[in-house]
């Protein structure tokens, strides 16, 4: 039988060896961890291998290895671009924290259904009172016992046999982690989204850059002609004028282009984690492919069946369906084993096994309405989360059929873009010519080209649309990390 004695503050000599090795053991054994925990749990180790997809810890980011001091620009495609952005970027990093957080959690959940296996080694010096705890005693006898030793080595065990409250709450935490690698998808979805968007900007950058180099050419020759005319006398000064001013307004566009991509640079470097003294240079070109067609009924499918945020969302009315059945599980009762094992006895020599193995069972009678209150706020948490599902849900639908708007409207804007284009290129040559024959002034020539600097500017930015309308319905689609690529190169 379980030993009863007395307990208060012991006088503890000095251990003895058996002792002292009992104790150091039970040390080295508590001390280490579990040989699940060091396959799944552990997240120094990165070699191990996890039990279930997702359910390894986070790997630290890849160290960046960039000079930024190197003057050699860096070559970067769109796939490297984005390959980048998902090791680096900060939103994908603090979603795998979250997941390694849902994963701890959920072993914190398990450890109430699991085997709780305790050990403890003591050596005591004890001096009892008697008197203290009103035993009769002889008269004239003393009521002190003591001092004497007593050795106790014991093993303890608790194993829950029923707690639906524990394995509910269990199942709250599994759907948790669902959700929590669903956000790391999610996150890794939206970081796809930015860095698409930022290459694309950069590659408009530089084709409003080469326009500008050639508008400023362009407006060169024609100062140039204005300037030989005027010398022999076939134009008046009026029109050196003009083609002058036409040239300071070209540089300075050019001045402004420069420098918005060399800031659009800067912001894609911040967001795929380049130092931002380093050099990019892109080596994708601004797709021109058109998109194949798409079906509102097949996207929309697709998009229920892919999105990463819609399915962290039903996970997390799962994980409340579970928590208000946890909560209405408060009023049922619970069922344990309950066990210690060990030797206990004036010295380790002579210390005689004992151990006490029994059942509990705790029944709930009255608990001041607390689970009232736990089953009304699980129940809310459960509507909250029902309505996030539909609101989610009616949100896609929405973004879906945005995206395929905007892609059609793009494709019809590159096309007329691209027409305006070449008629207002056709339309420069023709006033250039005849200006250079004398029939019109320099006026008609400056209009031209003011109109071939807008329809240049329409082509680029009806361009960039079209292909960020492509990026957009991977991403309403669900798939901006698998198919980003393939979209803006019109396949599907």
């Amino acid at each position: 039988m379980k030993d009863h004695r007395p307990h208060r503050p012991p006088v503890r000599p000095p251990i003895g060896p058996v002792g002292l090795a009992l104790l150091l053991l039970v040390l080295a054994w508590s001390a280490a961890p579990p040989a699940r925990a060091q396959i799944v749990g552990s997240a120094g180790d990165r070699s191990a291998t996890p039990s279930a997809p997702g359910d390894a810890p986070s790997p630290p980011p890849a160290e960046q290895t960039a000079d930024p001091d190197s003057q050699s620009p860096l070559a970067l495609s769109l796939d490297q671009a984005i390959a980048r952005g998902l090791d680096h970027n900060l939103h994908v990093l603090l979603a795998q924290a979250g997941q390694d957080v849902a994963r701890g959690r959920r072993w914190q959940s398990l450890s109430s259904l699991l085997p709780a296996v305790a050990g403890h080694v003591a050596e005591d010096r004890q001096k009892l009172n008697l008197a203290a705890f009103g035993l009769p005693l002889p008269p004239g006898e003393s009521p002190l016992v003591g001092p004497f030793d007593v050795f106790d080595a014991r093993l303890t065990v608790h194993q829950s046999l029923f707690d639906r409250p524990a394995r509910q709450r269990a199942r709250a935490a599994r759907a948790t982690l669902a959700s929590a690698r669903d956000d790391v998808r999610d996150a890794r979805d939206l970081v796809v989204l930015v860095v698409a968007r930022l290459y694309l900007g950069v590659l408009a950058d530089r084709a409003r850059l080469e326009a500008a180099d050639a508008e400023v050419a362009t407006a060169q020759a024609l100062a140039d002609l204005a300037g030989d005319q005027l010398q022999a006398g076939t134009v008046a000064k009026i029109d050196v004028l003009r083609s002058q001013v036409e040239l300071d307004t070209r540089r300075q566009q050019r001045i402004v282009a420069a420098n918005d991509l060399e800031k659009d640079k800067l912001a894609l470097a911040r967001a795929i984690g380049l130092p931002l003294g380093r050099a990019i240079e892109l080596t994708d070109p601004l797709p021109d492919t058109p998109a194949a067609p798409v079906e509102v009924a097949a996207a929309l499918k697709e998009a229920e069946a892919q999105r990463a945020d819609l399915a962290s969302a039903r996970s997390r009315l799962e994980a409340a369906r579970a928590g208000l059945a946890a909560a209405r599980g408060e009023r049922l009762p619970s069922l344990a084993l309950e066990a210690d094992w060990g030797t206990i006895g004036p010295t380790p020599s002579s210390a005689l096994t004992t151990y006490d193995v029994g059942a509990v069972l705790s029944v709930p009678l009255f608990l001041g309405g607390r689970v009232r209150g736990e089953v009304l706020a699980a129940e809310a948490q459960v509507r909250q989360a029902q309505d996030q599902v539909d609101d989610l849900r009616r949100g896609i639908e929405y973004e879906v059929r945005g995206a395929l708007l905007d892609l059609d409207a793009a494709r019809h804007r590159v096309t007329t873009a691209d027409a305006a284009r070449d008629l207002a290129d056709e339309q420069l040559t023709e006033a250039r010519d005849r200006f250079r024959a004398g029939v019109s002034d320099s006026l008609e020539v400056v209009q031209a080209q003011q109109a071939v600097a807008a329809a240049h500017e329409s082509y680029i930015a009806s361009l960039y649309a079209y292909n960020l309308a492509k990026v957009t319905l991977a991403r309403a689609l669900g798939v901006a990390e698998e198919r980003t690529t393939e979209l803006l190169e019109g396949n599907r």
